[in-house]
């Protein structure tokens, strides 16, 4: 009657924790998504104020569509072979950014993922540059609502850089020269000439402002928003963190900005430069989107009369991809850029998985093929020591018959049951616990695979074959719908299992009905329950996650079954 208790028990604390986890994890985890693809859809982003940041004011008719936005004023467009937009020649923001090569949805004719959108927008989210007069002097600097001049028919493009240019009326002129290169970097030159009698002083900055908070998939894994890097340390802070109070840090070269989960915008210094850089926030009126900010303030230039005063700052608007982040690093001396992609605390794991996997992606055209031959690579780095492992089960399995026995002759007397249990396996040089082995290694490469699927933006959208069409989501097919044989799509619930999930079951099975049994008959029983409680909870992670899983699974029953066949062991 215990017995049965303790099973009940198990059985009900397995629901507990299966139901524990869609309800805190899974439930806000779709919630996330769901918001996450409704900003894409309609362009969903930043923010901003000149350095001193300026309360948000309620618009007089409130916010209006993207496209009819930015249809108004004269802009200029932006077309490169990862970027299309525009930017405004009224306050010269870059304002109005679409990733050219990721879309919506894994539909390649669904639309571009918008990043940057303007004011008067729903969620404006911008970056801009410019001056502000140093302290005690006064002096007139272009503002958002400054007309610049702009060749006629001008289009930004990696060949054919962008000169504006604004005169104050007393002397002095603004020109601001924009370029931007094949992916993802404009670099601003910012130029002061004085034409006065008189010297003036200026200070430059850069800034990246977001209105609204922005919905976030809230996993502790995972940070979204504001961060940089200051003399070489990481500086993170949640939107929340930002609330009453601005957060200011010195350094020599660094860069600040505010990250998505796949995307990136973000100012940088040059190396050598000197600079302070800030995270700000600004609640506004009562009606008006909440405003963040963080900028990099240059050292006042001091500029004679009849001389040039000049900036350089770089503005990265778009996807997080690693090697290109390094190649910037390298290039342009942005320390630590990298760290805009979050790998966590298994960083050592997790960054050169991402960089493997990416390799044998574009090797083989497909990243659910770079999985399987991942795995099988992982499994041969430890096949030695899940041979030595793999030999104590199987020498395990082997003595279940005397175990059995001993099990029936001291019933009732388990202290006597655990000293003879314990001789035997010295009799016999087992170490009944070598057999754990494997799963304590599988686990923090599970993890950091688990947070490469995640982040790498390579597995967004990322074919396998067949109905996947995104490694980097939950399996899309589910038994309630007969996996897609029914005509409607079936509800995320507890029971969303696909055919995944449900392979990635079986092999568990397999593999645990090739281990010796629990010499506890509650232990076996439980045991036996966990193939099912995996294919649950395992269902609501990325499918590339469990493609990986069962195939390390399928691996492991081949090279445990191989090792009890030479060893005479009967394979059940």
């Amino acid at each position: 009657m215990s017995d049965q208790k303790n099973l009940i028990l198990a059985i009900a604390l397995s629901i507990l924790i299966i139901l524990g986890f869609q309800v805190f994890y899974e439930g806000p985890r779709q919630q996330g998504l769901q918001s996450q693809r409704a900003e894409e859809t309609a362009a969903v982003t930043p923010s901003a104020a000149a350095p001193g940041v300026q309360a948000p004011a309620a618009g007089p008719t409130g916010p209006r569509d993207r496209a009819e936005v930015i249809a108004e004023g004269r802009r200029v467009r932006i077309d490169t072979p990862r970027l299309h937009g525009s930017f405004s020649a009224t306050g010269g923001r870059i304002d109005d950014l679409t990733l050219a090569a990721y879309h919506v949805t894994p539909d390649p004719r669904s639309p571009e993922v918008a990043l940057l959108s303007p004011m008067g927008s729903h969620n404006p989210y911008y970056a801009e540059a410019g001056w502000v007069p140093a302290p005690g002097t006064t002096v007139a600097v272009p503002d958002a609502d400054t007309v610049w001049t702009v060749p006629e028919n001008a289009v930004l493009t990696p060949a054919r850089p962008v000169t504006m240019t604004w005169d104050n009326g007393a002397g002095v002129r603004f020109e601001r020269v924009l370029s931007i290169d094949e992916n993802y970097m404009f670099t601003i030159t910012q130029r002061v000439v004085n034409g006065t009698d008189r010297p003036i002083t200026l200070v430059p900055y850069g800034l990246v402002s977001r209105h609204g908070t922005p919905e976030t998939l809230g996993f502790y894994i995972l940070h979204e928003g504001p961060l940089g890097v200051f003399d070489g340390r990481l500086r993170e802070f949640h939107y929340s963190d930002l609330k009453g109070k601005t957060n200011e840090f010195t350094s020599t070269g660094g860069w600040i900005g505010v990250t998505d989960k796949y995307w990136l915008v973000s100012v940088a210094a040059a190396p050598d430069a000197g600079v302070t850089g800030r995270f700000r926030h600004a609640a506004g009126v009562p009606g008006a989107l909440e405003r963040y900010q963080v900028d990099l303030t240059w050292g006042a230039v001091t500029i004679a009369p009849n001389a040039t005063g000049e900036n350089l700052q770089r503005i990265f608007a778009g996807a997080k991809q690693l090697g290109l982040l390094d190649d910037y690093a390298t290039a342009l001396g942005i320390t630590q850029f990298d760290l805009s992609i979050d790998f966590g605390w298994f960083w050592f794991l997790t960054r050169p998985f991402s960089v493997a996997l990416t390799w044998l992606g574009h090797l083989f055209g497909n990243f659910g093929v770079a999985i399987l031959v991942f795995t099988v690579l992982v499994k041969a780095v430890f096949f030695p020591l899940a041979n030595k492992s793999y030999h104590a089960m199987s020498k395990m399995k082997a003595l279940q018959p005397k175990m059995q026995l001993l099990q029936e002759r001291y019933k009732d007397d388990r202290q006597r049951l655990q000293q003879e249990m314990m001789a035997l396996y010295k009799a016999e040089k087992v170490n009944p616990v070598s057999g754990c082995l494997p799963i304590i290694i599988q686990i923090p490469v599970f993890f950091a695979l688990y947070k490469v699927l995640f982040v790498t933006i390579e597995m967004r959208h990322a074919p396998f074959f067949g109905w996947i069409q995104d490694l980097s989501a939950p399996e899309p097919t589910s038994f309630i719908n007969l996996f897609g044989v029914l005509p409607f799509e079936a509800p995320y619930l507890f029971a969303h299992v696909g055919v995944w999930p449900i392979i990635m079951g079986i092999t568990m099975y397999l593999q645990q009905k090739l281990n010796p049994q629990p010499p506890d008959p509650i232990q076996a029983k439980v045991f036996l329950a966990l193939p099912f409680i995996f294919t649950f909870m395992l269902a609501a992670f990325p499918v590339g996650l469990v493609i990986y899983w069962a195939w390390n699974n399928a691996l492991s029953i081949l090279q445990q079954w191989v090792i009890m066949r030479r060893m005479g062991v009967k394979v059940t």
